[in-house]
């Protein structure tokens, strides 16, 4: 007998029905956990809801490893990012209908990627904020939408991938207290810093949320109702599934002590609306039903929001109606894929300083020595969620690749990445005393820097105690130094590395992040100048960990470029070019608006030098200073744009009402009359900025007259 719900054609609501109507209460249960045992009786297969897809495929074999996410979004370009969530869709599709096929259909072999993280990464310390992009809020959520839109695809009915938003929400370490802390910022910084995301991925159709660790005003995030019910379905119409992370439900009695036991966790958080478990929880909803502490029908809310994603994914219908499940195995790390990480990662690199325009080097230099604990470090190219590659090309291989077959060139570790101390008789020295070129490649790892349980280097569950390199690579590098004729450090790792004194006596320096598969070549082709370095900071760079809030304070009171006014390190939104950009000529479409208008905005940007150059050309507002609390800039638009060398391109702007109102105390987005400043430049503007060498930023300003 075929059932109804096996009918394709039928409409999706009656197939629904249907299926919901033939279940058992234990077999619904089944349906509320990751790991779904197959219901035969009915022709129902076995599912595992859990996969990964950080920057790649992730933990379920051979792909194609992009950068880690702050690389992405250190490159500032939608396009890129949509092209990679495609590619990466592609490669979870040809890899789950090989499994499906062979009979496997387990853990991370899916179409349900837990990807992207939206948090904000409000503080460089937390070894999580790699998997984000970045701490701004407008950025994030641009990036976070891209990366949506390439992984679930624009089928008017099918799936490609279901992509989740997760961590809703304020969840951004410590990693050591995510099961037990309380977050309770203000109606504000709620409003203003932690959700704009999160509802941006929403309304656009993302089709799963996951909720966080933590409580929020006294709620855990995975049972609140002020979260789930009232904001994510209630204000902002929400018509998927809401899954737990691993193990939080347990959390509930075990650490948060809002309920007894994992009966009652169970059944406050499938009643206020968290769909599916990561985890066996929900096996108590059995008990929790018989002590009525819930009702079937509560439950088959949840089914059918989860059966609803599995119809869309094309789950219990013919393959041959399924777009996508004729994408054959060869897209797996296939050339253009690993084309395209390359890409990805030329565009990640953010050139920090280039004193005398040392670089580019020249492609026949006679002796040059690769040095440092992440130079031929694997770990230092895949960064954490990673899929694997038999091919991953270190920043030492890169280069040594792309040198000049006569060109001497030398590697050496240097030194331990974290081993405290400095190291006794080194040949390094020796080695760069002989060298006209060093390039010490020191950071951060994936031992150093992660989820808690991952970095097992990490003394402090994961996160960072301080921003500031380890001690032994600052003893190292520092007498590095006095045997160096030129000195280049690239830095690795996934968040901020404060670096005042390395950077004063360092000729260039070069953030790289996690850069992925073909991380050591795009390395070298920035290095040798076969492209342009183009990445901007997604993150501020402090001068020094002090000068950092307490890191579970979650006020974003002297947080982020929005907030603080204490000068960085490196300023958001900067980055170095080979080449003199210049912007000029802003013109605003109006002098004066009226609540509802958008605002257009038009600047030329000029490219003096020799070289083509890839710009982001960042688009801040300033607010009246009679507004109390109001941050100091923010993003408001951004554009990737190419411009010739000796040439100039005009841009625009269309400003939405949207990104000029204000988050009041109450968190309420209002229209607030004033005289505001539209700053457009090639970083967040400051004095630090142009200090640093970034073009001068141009500004207008205009009139938000009464509503």
């Amino acid at each position: 007998m075929k059932f109804p719900f096996l009918a394709p054609d039928l409409p999706l609501v009656a197939r629904i029905d249907d299926l919901v109507s033939r279940l058992t209460l234990p077999e619904k249960v089944g349906q509320l956990m990751h790991d779904n045992a197959p219901v035969e009786r009915l022709g129902v297969p076995a599912y595992n809801w859990w996969s990964e897809a950080c920057h790649g495929v992730g933990r379920n074999g051979r792909a194609t490893v992009f950068p880690q996410v702050i690389g992405l979004g250190a490159t500032w370009n939608r396009e890129l990012v949509n092209r990679i969530a495609t590619a990466i869709s592609d490669e979870a599709r040809a890899k789950h209908h090989i499994a499906v096929k062979a009979g496997m259909r387990g853990l991370y072999q899916g179409l349900t990627f837990w990807t992207p993280n939206i948090n904000i990464f409000r503080d460089p310390r937390w070894g999580r904020g790699q998997e984000t992009f970045g701490e701004d809020p407008f950025l994030t959520g641009e990036l976070g939408l891209e990366m949506v839109r390439g992984l679930q695809g624009n089928d008017p009915k099918y799936l490609k991938v279901a992509a989740c938003a997760k961590h809703f929400a304020v969840h951004s370490g410590p990693e050591s207290e995510r099961h037990s802390f309380d977050a309770q910022p203000s109606a504000k910084d709620m409003a203003e810093t932690y959700l704009p995301a999160f509802e941006k991925l929403v309304r656009a159709g993302v089709e799963t949320v996951m909720g966080a660790y933590n409580r929020v005003y006294g709620e855990p995030a995975c049972g609140s109702r002020r979260l789930l019910v009232e904001t994510l379905r209630g204000k902002w119409g929400f018509k998927g599934h809401v899954v737990s992370d691993c193990g939080a439900i347990d959390d509930f009695h075990q650490h948060h002590a809002v309920t007894k036991n994992a009966a009652e966790s169970a059944a406050l958080a499938v009643r206020n609306g968290c769909d599916l478990n990561c985890g066996c929880t929900y096996n108590d909803l059995l008990v929790a039903v018989r002590e009525k502490l819930i009702t079937e029908a509560e439950i088959d809310t949840s089914v059918r929001r989860l059966l609803e994603t599995k119809f869309r994914l094309g789950l219990f219908d013919p393959p041959a109606r399924v777009p996508f499940t004729s994408i054959p195995a060869s897209v797996v790390e296939s050339p253009e894929h690993r084309a395209l990480a390359r890409q990805a990662a030329v565009e990640s690199i953010v050139l920090l300083k280039n004193a005398d325009n040392i670089l580019p080097l020249r492609p026949d230099v006679a002796s040059l020595l690769v040095v440092g604990p992440t130079a031929a470090n694997i770990g230092a190219l895949l960064g954490n969620y990673y899929g694997v590659s038999a091919n991953l090309i270190t920043i030492m291989a890169g280069i040594v690749e792309r040198a000049a077959p006569a060109s001497r060139v030398k590697y050496r570790p240097g030194c331990p990445i974290s081993q405290p101390g400095a190291p006794g008789v080194n040949y390094t020295f020796s080695a760069a005393d002989g060298s006209e070129v060093v390039v010490a490649v020191m950071g951060l790892d994936h031992t150093l820097e992660g989820e808690e349980g991952d970095a097992v280097a990490s003394v402090v569950g994961g996160d960072r105690p301080a921003i500031e390199l380890p001690e032994n690579q600052r003893i190292f590098l520092k007498e590095l130094r006095q045997h160096s004729k030129k000195l280049i450090l690239i830095l690795t790792g996934g968040s901020a590395l404060a670096i005042p004194e390395e950077f004063d006596y360092c000729d260039a320096v070069l953030q790289v992040w996690y850069p992925g598969c073909e991380g050591g070549r795009a390395v070298a082709d920035v290095l040798f100048g076969d492209a342009s370095p183009s990445g901007k900071l997604p993150l501020t760079v402090p001068r020094k960990t002090a000068d950092l809030p307490a890191f579970n304070n979650y006020s974003m009171a002297d947080r982020t470029y929005r907030f603080t006014k204490k000068e960085p390190l490196f300023p958001f939104g900067f980055g170095l070019s080979y080449t003199k950009i210049s912007f000029d000529q802003i013109k605003l479409g109006a002098e004066q608006l009226s609540a509802g208008e958008n605002l257009r905005v038009s600047v030329k940007i000029g490219n003096a030098g020799s070289r083509p150059a890839l710009e982001t050309v960042q688009c801040y507002l300033q607010s009246p200073h009679t507004i109390a609390n109001a941050p100091i800039v923010s993003l408001i638009d951004f554009k990737k744009v190419s411009v010739g060398p000796g040439a100039s391109t005009q841009v625009e702007f269309t400003l939405s009402p949207d990104v000029l109102r204000q988050v009041d105390e109450h968190g309420n987005k209002v229209w607030l009359p004033g005289r505001y400043t539209i700053i457009v430049g090639a970083a967040s503007p400051g004095a630090r900025s142009e200090a640093l060498g970034a073009p001068k930023p141009i500004t207008a300003s205009v009139l938000l007259a009464q509503a």
